[in-house]
């Protein structure tokens, strides 16, 4: 027979079998490991704890044995008892009209940390309401962000001094620009500016911020108080973030081949080496915004097609410099290119470029064959079609040629390579392709 007092005893007892809270829960699993000698998976299996984090808890518990069990954390914020000292402290400040932030500093001031939160708790507790908004000569002073004055050239301060600066390392290529007609280049390009921060000024400031990191124009505002910086620009202040974001916005695209020119002759007067060989690639830049008419292309950090500025880069392999660049490509001229650096090469050295290195997708098999004519030499990527595959797949194993990589650190020193001569549409003669495995 089941009784009352047995109904009564089981329910008694699932209060402790079948815990409520995650903290009688631990308790009730803790106890039944140390004291009733269960082993660590009953235990857990008996709690609902996957043996691993239930010697967790063993484990932390043995570290601090004194911990309290069955206290819930406190949550939000918590007023001071009635009869405390910083009640009638805040009280005191309410009657003075003022806010629960100004409560605030005031008591930091003296010393006393509380959130404005806890200070409001206590405030409606002793029944004021809210204050009315004030207006801000009514508000009392405290101290905020420095004013920095504008960028102004005219009021640049030549005099001798003493300042510390992180931009030290910026002066090292002074040299450089003190030869090149630096202003009288950009001042010839059009590029846009104004009487407080002419053309010249405008971009040494951006060019401060490329040369020293690689940091965004819309982060200057950390450093606009820099004297180097500032120094470096040939201005007063540097100039903030929104003059900066915007200037490129400001500049007409017909600006940029005329500047690009007159850059690439001035850099000759300095004797710097060109290289031989160039790096030539697309780069997009994403847009997010939605009314612009924009071309969708291949952003490859996220490996998919959208909205974006396709933009034309050629490095020198040597000394790894830009020495060209067009930001005004579009789809239906994007081929051609790499034809546009070739004969900007020329018309600027009298020669032709020797090597090109790019990707597949950068031009066509007919630019290739007028490459060839020009005698440029060049080196690209094919794309790895099944028909281009199977074709490979079927040579003979003797066709291919074991060679091995020196002076390399890396696992796989021996690859082999399958080198013959094949026939491409709209390509004249034949081409020499290199297969590789094992790589």
């Amino acid at each position: 027979m089941f009784n009352g007092k047995d109904e009564e005893l089981t329910k008694t007892s699932r209060f402790f079998l079948e815990p409520k809270n995650s903290t009688h829960r631990q308790y009730e699993a803790l106890r039944a490991y140390f004291v009733d000698k269960l082993s660590s998976e009953e235990a857990a299996r008996k709690f609902g704890y996957s043996p691993g984090s239930f010697r967790v808890l063993c484990h932390q518990f043995r570290q601090n044995p004194d911990r309290q069990f069955f206290c819930p954390p406190s949550k939000g914020p918590h007023a001071p008892k009635k009869k405390d000292k910083v009640r009638d402290k805040i009280v005191a400040l309410r009657k003075k009209n003022l806010s629960i932030y100004d409560i605030k500093e005031q008591l930091k001031e003296t010393g006393v940390q509380i959130s404005p939160p806890a200070i409001s708790t206590i405030l409606k507790e002793e029944g004021f309401a809210k204050l009315p908004r004030r207006r801000d000569e009514e508000k009392p002073h405290y101290t905020g962000p420095e004013a920095v004055e504008p960028a102004d050239v005219r009021n640049l301060d030549l005099s001798a001094r003493n300042f510390r600066t992180k931009f030290g390392g910026l002066f090292l290529f002074i040299p450089y620009l003190a030869k090149l007609p630096f202003d009288q280049i950009m001042n010839q390009a059009k590029l846009p500016g104004s009487v407080q921060i002419p053309a010249g000024h405008a971009m040494r400031s951006l060019l401060a911020l490329k040369l020293f990191g690689n940091a965004r124009s819309s982060h200057v505002m950390s450093e606009v108080l820099d004297e180097g910086l500032a120094l470096f620009a040939g201005l007063n202040k540097i100039p903030k973030r929104t003059f900066l974001t915007e200037y490129s916005c400001r500049i007409d695209p017909a600006v940029y081949p005329k500047l690009m020119s007159a850059w690439f002759d001035a850099l000759s007067s300095l004797g710097l080496a060109r290289g031989s060989s160039f790096d030539l690639d697309f780069h997009t830049i994403p847009f997010h915004g939605e009314d612009a008419i924009m071309e969708k292309h291949y952003v490859s950090k996220r490996s998919r097609r959208q909205k974006g500025i396709l933009a034309f880069l050629a490095q020198d392999g040597d000394n790894r410099v830009f020495c060209y660049a067009n930001a005004d490509v579009r789809k239906n001229d994007q081929n051609d290119e790499i034809l546009s650096f070739a004969k900007f090469w020329k018309e600027r050295t009298g020669h032709y470029p020797q090597e090109l290195i790019f990707d597949s997708k950068l031009t066509t098999y007919p630019n290739l064959n007028e490459l060839n004519q020009m005698g440029i030499c060049f080196i690209t990527l094919r794309r790895r079609t099944k028909k281009i595959l199977d074709s490979i797949n079927k040579e003979s194993l003797s066709a291919w040629r074991k060679i091995e990589l020196k002076n390399v650190t890396r696992a796989y020193r021996t690859p082999r390579i399958l080198d013959h001569k094949i026939q491409l549409s709209g390509y004249e003669g034949p081409i020499r392709q290199m297969a590789i495995k094992d790589l």
